[in-house]
């Protein structure tokens, strides 16, 4: 599954000018449809009066048509001023329609598209269909031709405006989603830190209590059994001695990397990075590995994506998970693979010595491969006892 964020994040508001004229591109490509008014104004059937007043509503629909649909999909408009340009894209339509032509009848295309944009859903599902019957009613009075407009148009007008509501509620999921994610990360860091004081606390609760307590002993017992007190000061140093074995043991544990968390991190940080990932999402290890192999895979994860997202300018990277057979034995492979400069130095510098290492110590092997202008290849094998 591959998730690129290169363009605007859904149901926010642009991060910088160049996702906002990419956003306001996507928008006006739409105004393409406007070239039969404008056509209509050019053609000089009209009087000049009559034309310089098209070409001033055309332009205010234009502009309060965009702002609406542009603005109000990242921060909305309040529900009065939604209303009033609303109202007022209607108005323009009805008017330039019974005045001018036919070709201004697909200003309802739009006001319909922008009823689905911004409108809630129930009053949209009125709304629609209720627009697309007025442009259709208007179409009986103006002076074209009924057959080349108005069937031509009810359709996009009904089907625009009903799939904009859809893109609104798609837009809603997502950011639902996100934020569902954001929560359940924060629940994920919360039940941690809980497990972290609540592993602290029976590791050294007891430990510390303990010294206290023979501290205070000791210091009592001092001036007239110097030696029942140098007793407990060497009971207190045993103490403290385990409690420091205890805690070197729990923060070992909480430092030492899992091939499941590593590739769950690996997603988040080439997502981040607008690197297209495709990669398993769990990974279970197959019996037979020697111990200390998952560990050694996932600091293999941790320093790929790692040299992938700062360094390999890639626009995707795929990691892969698999049991091969070779002419040295049976091996799990661990194949993490870009396309970016490929250019990457294969050095005692970029960490690469540092995985060696660690596969070695399980008694497995590290092939880094670079491709010059095709990206770059790390494969890691740990062989099955």
């Amino acid at each position: 599954m591959r998730e690129d964020h290169r363009g605007p994040m859904p149901g926010h508001p642009p991060r910088d000018r160049q996702e906002a004229l990419r956003k306001l591109l996507w928008i006006g490509i739409w105004l393409a449809f406007l070239g039969a008014p404008v056509s209509d104004l050019l053609k000089e059937e009209h009087t000049a009066w009559a034309t310089a007043l098209g070409w001033l509503a055309l332009t205010a629909f234009v502009g309060v048509y965009l702002a609406l649909v542009f603005r109000h999909t990242a921060r909305p408009f309040a529900r009065a001023t939604v209303a009033s340009m609303v109202a007022f894209l209607s108005c323009i339509a009805v008017v330039t329609s019974l005045t001018l032509d036919a070709p201004w009848l697909v200003l309802f295309v739009y006001v319909s598209v922008g009823c689905g944009a911004v409108l809630p859903l129930r009053a949209a599902r009125w709304a629609i269909p209720g627009t697309t019957a007025v442009m259709a009613l208007i179409g009986l009075t103006t002076e074209g031709d009924w057959g080349d407009f108005v069937p031509a148009l009810a359709i996009p007008a009904l089907l625009g405006g009903f799939a904009m509501t859809g893109v609104r509620q798609l837009v809603r999921t997502t950011v639902e989603l996100r934020q569902a994610r954001a929560t359940v990360a924060q629940l994920a860091a919360n039940e941690e830190r809980l497990r972290l004081a609540r592993d602290l606390h029976d590791l050294l609760g007891h430990s510390l209590s303990l010294i206290t307590l023979k501290s205070e002993l000791a210091g009592r017992m001092l001036p007239d059994h110097p030696d029942q007190a140098a007793q407990q000061v060497a009971d207190i140093e045993q103490v403290s001695r385990q409690a420091l074995v205890d805690v070197r043991a729990a923060v070992t544990g909480y430092r030492r990397a899992t091939l499941d968390g590593e590739l769950a991190g690996a997603r988040t940080a080439l997502t981040a990075a607008g690197v297209a990932a495709d990669l398993p999402r769990t990974a279970e290890l197959p019996p037979g590995l020697p111990p200390g192999a998952g560990e050694a895979l996932a600091w293999v994860v941790r320093e790929a994506v790692t040299n992938v997202v700062r360094h390999s300018g890639a626009r995707s990277c795929e990691i892969t998970l698999r049991e091969c057979q070779t002419l040295d034995g049976r091996f799990l492979e661990l194949k993490v693979a870009d396309d970016g400069r490929g250019d990457a130095a294969v050095t005692a510098g970029n960490g690469l010595t540092g995985l060696a290492e660690r596969l070695a110590e399980v008694d497995g092997k590290l092939e880094p491969a670079a491709h010059k202008g095709k990206g770059f290849t790390l494969t890691a094998r740990v062989p099955f006892l």
